[in-house]
């Protein structure tokens, strides 16, 4: 075989929680390959501050509370059956990372839980604020202990390769060496996380390109949900800052801080019962209306009421980053504005992570079962990573003894592998990146209106003439991939004439239950409902 050619049992591509926890089980039934775009450890995972939902406390919580919190934040769009199953197994797979060793915080021999917007129980669990970067901490541990997966890192998932109607594997994009990689495999997952990157203002790692749902898309998978990008409250704002802002956790309003104007004037309380605590599209809303009532750039976050021993005992990572810019949050009201957070759309899957191509499964940021609805509840992301990325396991190692496959990779007849120079200068990359992200920034971003799609859908078709190729490196090929889920978000948002959780236009101002509470579906520039 080619020495560009490298076959397995299952192939990963993404290495946060949901690719981690899919990797551990199915590495007892085959050989495992998973591919990360960068090293391991750089995912989105390693940047969630606040912690991972779960009903442990079966004294005052059960996972029936959970469910119903997270179906009505989805603001009507969850699917009752994929939330279900949030909920239940996520707490199993939660006592399982105890038992790896993942350190949650505790008060004695009781886990210290906290609380979240839209919660109606005490159920996050924490590692001060860098949760994520110890759950994917105990994961990673638990994959060298055993030493059962090939973990390749600076591979780059570059396009998903088809035979007779299933999915084989994928090619890839050796970055440091420049070249072609072909992966060849019973089953196929992709976990490549989400999207933020594509607006100007976001909180996610700068991989986050859309890459998974671009690949699926060319694939003709079925991608759902594309209007329902999540906006972060509160993201450090320091001027000069542009890009990727540095999270304030949600966990910190659970405490106790609340939000102020300019003029020090506490406003939550006029725009919903929940106050800082209500859902995070509401609260993002409110604080762009007061930026703009008082002609502001940012609004305050005030952590007074927490205390300042609590604070740094709580929230060590946050208080140390703040310190860079000379703000003290034990006794500094902290600037604070939206920003781009999280992904509920994504790659259609089923309960077990299945997708519309046989061999093909996801889970993750990448995927949509459907469980977030039009908004995500706090801290449910990484839960969903933990639960799914265990079931798409579970179901690829049922999927991957059919005979059927092997008949599929004999069979196949893969293109030779060819270098491609790049045919965009990197200045002209970057400039084109630039512009798209300030284009669904000002057009496709936390209040839209039909006008404002229109010419972002028609901007972004123009760029995207000008990579109509598929790229052989990596920065030609972010481009492209953040071209194709923009222009799937403006779509999407453009044909749903109404608004609904974090889906919000101003032509449009209602929530239209008549026409608009089913989910929108596109697959190879078709697009359908669902009820």
């Amino acid at each position: 075989m080619d020495d560009n050619v490298f076959k397995c049992d299952f192939l990963i591509i993404g290495g946060g929680i949901a690719g981690l926890s899919a990797a551990i089980e199915a590495s007892h039934h085959g050989k495992v390959i998973l591919l990360t775009k960068g090293k391991t450890g750089e995912t989105a995972t390693e940047y969630a501050q606040g912690g991972i939902a779960a009903a442990i406390d079966e004294q005052k919580d059960s996972p029936l509370f959970h469910m119903q919190d997270t179906i009505d934040v989805g603001a009507g769009l969850s699917d009752e059956a994929a939330v279900n199953v949030l909920v239940t197994d996520g707490v199993k797979r939660v006592h399982e990372l105890i038992k790896m060793g993942v350190r949650f915080d505790k008060i004695g021999d009781v886990y210290e839980l906290a609380l979240e917007g839209a919660h109606s129980h005490r159920r996050i669990l924490h590692a001060g604020d860098a949760t994520g970067s110890e759950i994917e901490r105990g994961l990673a541990a638990r994959l060298l202990k055993e030493n059962l997966v090939d973990v390749r890192n600076f591979i780059y998932g570059k396009d998903l390769i088809l035979k007779k109607g299933r999915c084989i594997g994928a090619e890839a994009i050796d970055i440091d060496n420049n070249k072609n990689l072909l992966f060849l495999a019973r089953a196929t997952m992709l976990a490549t996380g989400g999207l933020g990157q594509v607006y100007l203002h976001n909180t996610n790692p700068s991989f986050a390109t859309g890459d998974g749902i671009a690949m699926a898309y060319r694939a003709g998978a079925e991608i759902t949900d594309m209007e329902f990008v999540q906006f972060h409250p509160t993201t450090l704002f320091i001027h000069g800052v542009v890009e990727t802002r540095f999270l304030i956790s949600e966990a910190v309003r659970g405490e106790g801080a609340i939000l102020e104007n300019i003029n020090g004037e506490r406003f939550m309380p006029r725009y919903h019962l929940l106050k800082e605590l209500a859902p995070r599209d509401i609260v993002s809303r409110s604080i762009l209306e007061e930026m703009r009532r008082t002609g502001s750039d940012h609004v305050y976050l005030n952590l007074a009421p927490i205390g300042a021993d609590k604070i740094k005992h709580r929230f060590p990572k946050i208080y140390e980053e703040c310190l860079k810019y000379k703000i003290d949050i034990t006794r500094d009201k902290v600037p604070v504005t939206p920003a781009a957070h999280y992904f509920m759309g994504g790659v259609k899957i089923d309960t077990n992570g299945r997708t519309n191509i046989a061999g093909l499964y996801a889970a993750g940021e990448v995927s949509s079962a459907g469980i977030h609805g039009a908004n995500r509840l706090a801290s449910n992301s990484l839960l969903d990573g933990l639960v799914f990325g265990y079931r798409a396991a579970t179901d690829s190692i049922s999927y991957s003894t059919s005979t059927e496959i092997d008949k599929a990779i004999s069979e196949s007849r893969l293109k030779p592998l060819k270098q491609v120079p790049s045919r965009l200068k990197y200045e002209e990359i970057k400039n084109m990146k630039e512009k798209l992200k300030t284009l669904m920034w000002e057009k496709v971003g936390i209040i839209r209106k039909g006008s404002d799609l229109k010419h972002a859908i028609t901007e972004l078709a123009r760029m995207s003439k000008k990579i109509n190729y598929m790229p052989d490196n990596k920065y030609e090929l972010e481009l492209k991939n953040m071209l194709t889920v923009s222009l799937l978000i403006s779509q999407a948002a453009l044909a749903r004439k109404e608004s609904r959780g974090a889906h919000y236009r101003t032509d449009f101002p209602m929530q239209d239950d008549i026409h608009w509470r089913r989910h929108q579906v596109f697959k190879k520039r078709k697009l359908f409902f669902l009820p």
